[in-house]
């Protein structure tokens, strides 16, 4: 289901490449699919959110909240994502390629199958 944030739909598939998205309340929010690229979402709260094979290369998501989101097969090469939460997100095949996760929290985050910053594939189920 679609929603209304900043005046910008918000729902799956949703074309939002260098949205201003910062601070937004998108807890429980369906992304799956949404592109995103180059936006920004620092700050914003994403828990629970839904952002499943969703393009978030070079997006900012310095101190976002990413806890229990859903990532799988997400596209966060070169994203900013410095202190953020995520918190036992699942990321299992999520693209990480570049992407700087200093101070970044990923206590109990699945990880599974993930490109990390540095290229390398991680095996391992949780971080």
């Amino acid at each position: 289901m679609a929603m209304q944030v900043n005046g910008l739909e918000i729902g799956p598939g949703a074309h939002l490449p260098n949205a201003d998205l910062s601070g937004a309340d998108l807890s429980n929010a369906d992304l799956s699919g949404a592109d995103l690229m180059h936006a920004n979402l620092r700050k914003a709260n994403l828990t629970h959110a839904n952002l499943k094979n969703a393009n978030l290369s070079h997006a900012n998501l310095a101190k976002a909240k990413l806890s229990k989101a859903q990532l799988t097969g997400a596209n966060l090469s070169k994203a900013h994502l410095h202190q953020a939460n995520l918190t036992n997100a699942h990321m299992s095949g999520a693209n990480l390629t570049g992407a700087d996760i200093t101070g970044a929290n990923m206590t109990g985050a699945d990880l599974s199958g993930a490109t990390m910053p540095d290229g390398r594939v991680h095996k391992k189920t949780h971080a």
